[in-house]
C-alpha cells in the first residue's frame, strides 16, 4: 500500500522536519520511503513543503501530484494544495492560521490548533511537532511509538534539550485528534457495522 503526504507552509515553521521524522520512522518500521523536499524563494518567510511516501513495496516515483494527505500550517498551503489531493485523503489544518474551512466536500477535514497548544506548553516553534502527533494520530502512516523513538533521534542529537518538548508536543497533538476525531470516527465505524449487521437480519429472514 503506497500513500502520499505533502506537509506545508512557510519557511521557519519546521515543516520539512516533520517529513524527515516522518520518513525515518516509516523506514525504522521497515518500509518503502521517499522523502522529496521544495522550497521557495526564501528559506524562512518564504514557502517550503515536502512530500513523503511510504509503502510496502518499491516505491517508482517520490513525486505526489495527487496526494493522499496533506498537513497544511498556513493559508497560503491550504490554496495551493486543496484541490491537489486526492479524494477521501485526510487534510489537516493548523487552525490557528488558518481560519478558513476546505471548500471541497469529498476530504477528511480535520483542524488542529496548533499554535495554541504549542504556546500552552511553552514554545510556539513546537507547532510542527504538535501537528505531526496530530497527522499520525489521523493516518496511522506510522505507530506511535516508533515515531518518538524517529523524533528523539532526528532532533536529540543536535538539540538534546528539545527533545522533552518535542515528545510532549507530539503527545498534546495526537491526544487533541483521538480526542476530537477518534471518537467520532468509532462511532462512525459502529454505527456501519450496526447498519450492515441489521441488513444482514432482514435478507436471513
Amino acid at each position: 500500500m503506497l500513500t502520499k503526504t505533502i506537509f506545508a507552509g512557510f519557511g521557519g515553521q519546521g515543516v520539512l522536519l516533520m517529513g524527515v521524522c516522518t520518513a525515518n520512522a516509516a523506514m525504522n518500521e521497515g518500509k518503502f520511503v521517499t522523502y522529496l523536499p521544495s522550497y521557495g524563494a526564501e528559506v524562512r518567510g518564504g514557502t517550503a513543503n515536502c512530500t513523503v511516501s511510504v509503502s510496502t513495496e518499491e516505491i517508482a516515483s517520490p513525486i505526489a501530484s495527487s496526494p493522499d494527505h496533506v498537513v497544511a500550517m498556513n493559508a497560503p498551503s491550504l490554496a495551493r494544495f486543496q484541490n491537489l489531493a486526492k479524494a477521501g485523503g485526510i487534510f489537516m489544518l493548523n487552525s490557528t492560521l488558518i481560519e478558513q474551512g476546505l471548500s471541497r466536500t469529498d476530504l477528511i477535514e480535520i483542524r488542529v490548533p496548533a499554535g495554541e497548544i504549542a504556546d500552552s506548553l511553552g514554545s510556539l516553534r513546537s507547532a510542527n511537532m504538535v501537528m505531526l502527533g496530530a497527522y499520525v494520530a489521523a493516518s496511522k502512516v506510522v505507530s506511535y511509538r516508533i515515531l518518538l523513538e524517529a523524533v528523539e533521534s532526528v532532533t536529540g542529537s543536535k538539540r538534546k534539550d528539545l527533545v522533552e518538548l518535542n515528545i510532549k508536543a507530539i503527545k498534546a497533538g495526537y491526544d487533541y485528534v483521538e480526542e476530537h476525531y477518534g471518537k467520532a470516527d468509532k462511532k462512525k465505524k459502529s454505527a456501519a457495522k450496526a447498519e450492515v449487521q441489521v441488513e444482514k437480519t432482514a435478507t436471513e429472514k
